[in-house]
């Protein structure tokens, strides 16, 4: 109990700590990219300062080195001057489509909500007026634009790490419970064995006496069930053998069997066809998944109703349906039904359909599932097998 303690405060520090450092690394890009934004815009500021300085100066006058130097640097962003629709300058902006109002108008939308416009003005040498040259429209650089996905690309990189341990420790969860399962289906089975030996040597002793004799034919049919009880158990626990057979008779044999033992008060109908149906098949097994699906549809009826088991071939398959007249099921729980533990009875153990998954699917290769239910008129269960 301590140890499961322990485990338990260990993988919330973990989880903490995991949240912690996601959370630091996406503050840091975050401030990372707000500064270099920040250096970008006063990049750009300097170089229509420059800009500006230049178009100040008489054109017979020299140019200040430093502004010369600013002017022509390289710069990263894409960006262009603009003025009374004509572009007067422009870096970074594909040539052909530079002409292209439209074009140019989606760019100013673009790159107005990226950054604010720079109005660039001079003075007038001869009136000193202030002149309008145009405005600077620009975009991120490339650079800025990658760090801007770097956080998305860095959370679909935990979410997907994240899947892959979910994954990781569902399948060794499962193969612990399939341990389990197979180790408990053995026990059992070498449990009941042993005294079983035993009845059927008492039984052979009460036949020498005088003991009447329908008596001992109603032990022998404990016996015998106690025996097909163990041998479930025993295939349960380890892959089956599965051999050809007809599963219309498989599974009129079962509907006998159930409807001799179940309540006169429920109704029992069997549409089979007439023709036999062959199916990889272990017998036994196959009667223990009719038999859960029977009782849980007698539970959910609260022993009074209707069942019908109905078998239909369509092409390469074959499909067998066992419906009732019970309470129903809501859409949300026709998956959950089949999950180890799940219940809906108060003193259910939540075992017997997840045993008839385990049955179909993953010995016979079919499907188990719910067809159809509704509520407080009933539910069909259906189980889909090749044919062969």
């Amino acid at each position: 109990m301590l140890f499961s303690k322990h485990r338990n405060l260990t993988r919330w520090i973990i989880v903490v700590a995991s949240f912690g450092i996601i959370s630091l690394i996406l503050w840091n890009t975050y401030v990372f990219f707000q500064k270099f934004k920040i250096e970008e815009q006063s990049k750009m500021d300097i170089w229509a300062a420059a800009h500006q300085e230049i178009n100040s100066n008489p054109l017979d006058e020299n140019v200040n080195p430093l502004v010369d130097k600013v002017f022509t640097s390289e710069i990263t962003n894409p960006m262009f001057v603009y003025n009374n629709g004509s572009v007067l300058l422009s870096n970074n902006i594909d040539e052909n489509k530079i002409n292209n109002t439209s074009y140019i108008d989606k760019l100013i939308n673009l790159y107005s909500q990226e950054n604010k416009p720079i109005i660039i003005s001079y003075e007038d040498n001869e009136t000193k007026e202030t002149v309008i040259y145009g405005t600077l429209y620009y975009g991120n650089s490339e650079v800025l634009n990658k760090l801007k996905y770097y956080p998305l690309a860095l959370l679909l990189i935990i979410i997907l790490f994240g899947a892959v341990v979910y994954f990781f420790y569902r399948s060794s969860k499962i193969a612990t419970q399939n341990k389990l399962w197979s180790g408990m289906a053995k026990e059992t089975a070498h449990q009941i064995g042993t005294p079983l030996s035993s009845l059927i040597g008492w039984t052979e002793i009460l036949k020498s006496e005088n003991i009447n004799p329908e008596y001992i034919t109603e032990i022998e049919k404990d016996i015998t069930r106690l025996q097909t009880i163990t041998e479930r158990f025993s295939k349960i626990g380890s892959l089956p053998a599965l051999e050809k057979a007809d599963i219309v008779k498989e599974t009129i044999d079962s509907y006998d069997y159930l409807k001799a033992r179940s309540s006169k008060l429920i109704d029992f109908e069997l549409i089979t066809p007439t023709n036999e149906i062959y199916v990889n098949l272990n017998k036994q097994l196959f009667s223990w998944t009719i038999e859960n699906l029977v009782k849980n549809a007698i539970d959910a009826m609260k022993g009074k109703g209707k069942i019908i088991i109905e078998i239909s071939q369509l092409e390469n398959n074959v499909n067998i349906n066992v419906s009732d007249t019970g309470k129903g099921l809501p859409k949300k729980q026709f998956q959950a039904i089949f999950e180890t533990g799940y219940t809906t009875k108060k003193r259910g153990w939540g075992l017997g359909l997840s045993l008839a998954k385990r049955i179909i699917e993953e010995f016979h290769g079919g499907q188990i599932r719910v067809l159809h239910s509704e509520i407080d008129k009933g539910t069909t269960m259906q189980i889909s097998m090749k044919t062969i």
